[in-house]
């Protein structure tokens, strides 16, 4: 890449995936409600020395409700495309079709660390939990960022998860080497946090839909940006020089919307983010996990016996098609903004990351939209 290229999202290259517009922050915090945080860890340099770094780490915390999902659960659903991943609570979140707690990601090593911050932020709110109320099985997603981070070390604890939470907000999403996402790889560049939505025509409901990713997955030689196979040329530059087992995976992908889905509904949804990944090239390979979960804020489920039935809103299923369609646009631009806003960098051991390069990216781009007839030159520059 060039030396110093901005970095910029997908759309300010001029490149739209599909058909329906976003909304005015092409984020999930376009879904009424959602409120995203970040606490990043970047410190040291050189030999890994575990305990002590480098560090390419964080949290990243997706509040649903403005935080009162524990009083006000939400209707809420999964899908496991490949499982070589973790997304404690999942198991519950499955029983009940319900989510009661904000959502946290961060690495494989510091889902516990996560949890307890979440613990202790939800037991300040709501201190009946485990006194008047059922106990909390907090829900926290996992990727492996062991390449660039001493992910043995134990640096994440629960004050950071804790400011995650706190910190989050509406409104734009930082996106890239950021939270949970610090640390991540993707298809051989630096991968991370990203995140893009969708807003449907009126007459298709005027639903809003917005998938938050965390990056971790891919080799270069598959990369896709818009179903053009930019990878087949950037491979030979870009590719890691490092080979280990396993090092391919994984992603979590959260995905919000304000459409009165019921559980099964959004099972389907998240469904279709994977086939948005597929677009971008990924194969869903033997040690990646692609794991998503998904939650509608449409309806509310109080906690509490005061009411026996519960009447909830649900879309037709003769309806939900748009929904699909947006599904797989949002998952495919959220990764692409992930690897696109990423700045290149060192990690463990002074292994190196580069970041993708915008420029090359596009003109590949426009040559196979048959825009531009000229030879790349960005490659080499």
């Amino acid at each position: 890449m060039v030396p110093g290229e901005p970095r910029r999202r997908l759309r300010e290259l001029g490149i739209a995936i599909g058909r329906f517009e976003p909304g005015p922050f092409n984020a999930i915090t376009d879904v009424e409600g959602v409120r995203v945080g970040h606490t990043t860890l970047h410190t040291g340099s050189g030999p890994l020395v575990v305990g002590e770094g480098p560090v390419r780490t964080g949290v990243t915390a997706i509040l649903p409700n403005e935080g009162t999902v524990f009083n006000e659960r939400l209707i809420a659903g999964t899908f496991v495309l490949n499982g070589a991943g973790e997304l404690a609570g999942l198991t519950q979140l499955n029983e009940w079709g319900l989510l009661e707690t904000p959502i946290l990601l961060t690495n494989t090593l510091s889902v516990g660390a996560a949890s307890q911050g979440m613990i202790e932020h939800l037991l300040e709110r709501f201190p009946s939990i485990g006194v008047e109320h059922d106990v909390i099985i907090p829900v926290v997603g996992e990727c492996d960022d062991s390449f660039l981070n001493d992910i043995g070390g134990g640096h994440v604890t629960a004050e950071h998860a804790r400011r995650a939470l706190e910190s989050a907000t509406g409104g734009p999403v930082e996106e890239g080497c950021v939270g949970g996402g610090t640390g991540m790889v993707c298809f051989d560049l630096k991968g991370g946090i990203g995140t893009s939505s969708r807003v449907l025509p009126e007459e298709l409901g005027g639903f809003r839909l917005g998938v938050l990713v965390m990056t971790n997955f891919g080799r270069i030689a598959d990369l896709r940006v818009d179903g053009v196979p930019v990878g087949e040329e950037l491979a030979s530059y870009f590719a890691r020089e490092e080979k280990r087992p396993n090092l391919y995976g994984s992603i979590i992908a959260v995905l919000a919307t304000d459409a009165p889905l019921s559980t099964s509904q959004l099972n389907r949804v998240c469904k279709r983010v994977s086939l948005g990944l597929g677009r971008m090239g990924s194969y869903a390979a033997h040690g990646s996990g692609e794991i998503i979960v998904g939650f509608s804020t449409a309806n509310t489920v109080p906690r509490g016996k005061a009411r026996r039935i519960h009447r909830l809103h649900m879309l037709a299923d003769w309806a939900i098609d748009p929904l699909y369609q947006a599904a797989i646009e949002c998952a495919e631009e959220a990764v692409l903004n992930a690897l696109c806003m990423a700045v290149p960098t060192d990690g463990a051991d002074g292994r190196h990351v580069r970041a993708l390069p915008l420029a090359a990216v596009t003109e590949l781009w426009q040559r196979h939209r048959g825009r531009l007839g000229r030879p790349i030159k960005s490659l080499r520059s």
